[in-house]
């Protein structure tokens, strides 16, 4: 067999069980090895039964009275009585009627599970029994937990990773041998083995170093190979015009932040060469992205060259054409700005089809519009991608073949990333951080509020919306599930607009809905036709309502810090007082996660510490990201990741022919599709 065999090619594996492991996403033998466990259950320490304590046990002993019956409401319990050299101890297993015919009388057993005091007797209920073997599975060791779904549990996964082992150790090697020394590796074949079925602790952390060092290693070397292919491209050199500059910058009617001019400099020097540039400008929301952005264009524009801003909606885009219209025309170059969005009329379409042609608007902000076949740019010398993560990479490609020649490319990103998971994700980009905000603005006061405060809440907050202010509402659910007490937007929106606040004007925002229809609630919105809009968060990266000065957070333990910070980027957007209202859905008391949003506004902070509490998940799952599917390796692991990082320069150097390493040539293949943001 080899790892490319379909799953069903497997002993003991029929359709239905191969349906079922599909769901988990193993369709292969290489899946199933691949399918690390995501916890382990210890159950190597053998106790003799006059040594028993509660809590997790494993057992030698021989089972006998295996007895079986039906108690109330249909429920079954098996009770049977393990015996040692020592002494006894009671077994009870609830609906698992197949186990009194399944044990056999005289013969040793491995039983593992938890002992513990239940209805005033001391018993190991639902325990694991296995016939003693020099290679246990599910006892007598430490135990593999691996992820699970309906009708698919562990100890069947268990089983079927048994039958690859004899696979696993004919795979070859996939790092080269002088790595593997340089770095004092485990080989490839001893930590797949270790992980699934650890012959110690000692091992298994050599075995979670050794797998985690490979995916690390593959995804650098994956970015570090697309920068490589980067600098062999030649672009359009965009000279400096310092008195444009200067210019600029005086006639705004705020002053630039160090952050901001730090890496509006980085960005100058980058359009100066040949080189296309590739550069990350990662804020938080509302450290001024838009402005640096616009700077960048400016001196494109100055060169008669045109820059291409593309973003996620159509009404950001809109958004963006209004702001970044009003700062060009400070130095006269509004007029060169333009909108291209899929609502408009055709003959208004049409126009600005042949204004981008021509070269008349050297600046063309729109959404996915801006790569359709009836746009031809007329010399594209800067792509400006607005929250990159929300398009693919064939988009950006279509855009940036218009040029006829590789442009220059800045990326915004207003979602808040550690740096070491930056440095990571986006290995190919040069990164800018705008890690202060802008003077004068009042910092939002955030709240968490227990539902006993509610109607009290709702008083202010009326006053607040008397006085002319706007609210968001944002639900973790679109539909009831009968367990989402009263979470979901639907149920939301029906308490707010017919009770809690049955004088205001009420709006309904969520994901299910077209996106034209999204669209005009949001502008409608925009324009004060509603007070409160009560949304999904959908509303997460987008539209500036600069009179919306609350946000309302249902349910709030339910969402990630990082995705909380987001939301309440939403707000504190004018010289009004900003309030986040962090609505939770019980009086218990509030977690660590939710207290530092109380206590900060430094979204890179709370990245780091959603990172450190919850994974990589809590930041990738606001990302859409497919790269950082991580089964071992932990981004906490800094020390780690500089370490693979150096491997991966250090295999470029070497000039190693990656065709020699087939399994790593082909997972590099597939993460330098996914990582390449060009």
């Amino acid at each position: 067999m080899t790892l490319s065999d379909k799953i069903n090619d497997l002993k003991g594996v029929g359709d239905e069980l191969a349906k079922k492991l599909a769901v988990l996403g193993v369709k292969t033998i290489g899946d199933l090895i691949e399918n690390y466990p995501r916890r382990y259950q210890d159950y190597s320490n053998i106790t003799s039964i006059d040594k028993i304590r509660p809590g997790i046990v494993t057992l030698e002993a021989k089972i006998s009275g295996v007895n079986g019956r039906y108690a109330r409401r249909g429920l079954h319990i098996t009770e049977a009585l393990a015996s040692d050299s020592t002494g006894s101890a009671r077994l009870v297993w609830f609906n698992q009627p197949y186990r009194a015919g399944g044990i056999k009388a005289d013969q040793p057993y491995y039983i593992s599970g938890e002992y513990a005091l239940r209805r005033g007797r001391f018993s190991l209920s639902n325990p694991s029994v296995e016939l003693v073997s020099n290679f246990p599975v599910n006892t007598a060791r430490i135990i593999p937990i691996y992820r699970e779904t309906k009708g698919l549990k562990s100890f069947q996964i268990r089983k079927l990773v048994r039958e690859t082992s004899a696979i696993v150790q004919k795979m070859p090697e996939h790092l080269p041998q002088w790595l593997l020394k340089e770095q004092r590796l485990m080989d490839f074949q001893t930590a797949a083995l270790e992980m699934h079925f650890p012959s110690s602790a000692e091992e298994l952390e050599k075995a979670q170093r050794r797998l985690g060092f490979e995916e690390v290693f593959q995804l650098t070397l994956a970015a570090l190979l697309n920068k490589q292919e980067l600098t062999r491209e030649k672009g359009l050199a965009i000279p400096f015009n310092q008195k444009l500059a200067k210019n600029f910058v005086a006639k705004l009617p705020f002053q630039l932040t160090d952050a901001q001019r730090k890496a509006i400099w980085r960005i100058y020097q980058d359009l100066e060469k040949t080189q296309p540039m590739n550069r990350l400008l990662e804020g938080d929301v509302g450290s001024g992205k838009t402005v640096v952005a616009t700077m960048a264009a400016l001196m494109a524009m100055e060169q008669d060259y045109q820059t291409a801003l593309m973003a996620p909606t159509e009404i950001l885009a809109r958004q963006h054409a209004d702001t970044v219209y009003k700062l060009l025309d400070f130095v006269g170059f509004g007029g060169q700005v333009g909108l291209l969005v899929g609502s408009l009329k055709p003959k208004a379409k049409s126009l600005m089809h042949q204004k981008i042609k021509s070269g008349e608007v050297r600046l063309i902000i729109g959404t996915h519009a801006l790569i359709s076949e009836k746009v031809d740019m007329h010399k594209l010398g800067l792509i400006i991608v607005d929250e990159q993560h929300r398009f693919g990479v064939d988009q950006r490609k279509k855009l940036q073949a218009k040029a006829g020649h590789m442009p220059h490319v800045l990326h915004m990103s207003a979602t808040p990333i550690p740096r070491s998971i930056a440095l990571t994700l986006y290995g190919e980009l040069d990164i800018s951080i705008l890690d202060t905000m802008p003077p004068g603005r009042k910092e939002i006061q955030t709240k968490i509020c227990s539902p006993n405060s509610r109607t009290q809440l709702n008083k202010e907050i009326d006053k607040q919306l008397e006085a002319g202010r706007q609210m968001f509402i944002v639900c973790p659910l679109i539909s009831d599930t009968g367990l989402s007490q009263g979470l979901s937007v639907e149920e939301v929106f029906e308490r707010v607009s017919k009770k809690d606040f049955k004088n205001r004007r009420v709006a309904l925002l969520h994901g299910k809905m077209k996106s034209v229809d999204k669209d005009k609630v949001m502008q409608a919105f925009l324009n004060r036709g509603y007070d409160i809009l009560v949304s999904t968060t959908v509303i997460e990266v987008g539209v500036d309502v600069p009179n919306a000065t609350i946000m309302f957070v249902e349910g709030a333990e339910r969402f990630g810090l990082a995705q909380i910070h987001q939301l309440r980027g939403r707000v504190g957007r004018s010289a009004h007082q900003s309030y986040c209202f962090l609505m939770l859905s019980d009086s218990k008391s509030p977690s660590q996660r939710l207290r530092a949003l109380e206590n900060t506004t430094d979204g890179f902070k709370l990245a780091e510490l959603d990172l450190q509490l919850r994974g990589p998940g809590a930041i990738y799952g606001t990302m859409q990201h497919g790269a950082l599917d991580l089964r071992v390796a932990k981004l906490t692991d800094t020390k780690l990741i500089a370490t693979a990082r150096n491997a991966a320069q250090e295999f470029i150097d070497k000039n190693e022919n990656l065709k020699k390493y087939p399994h790593l040539a082909e997972k590099v293949s597939a993460l330098q599709a996914i990582t390449n943001l060009n």
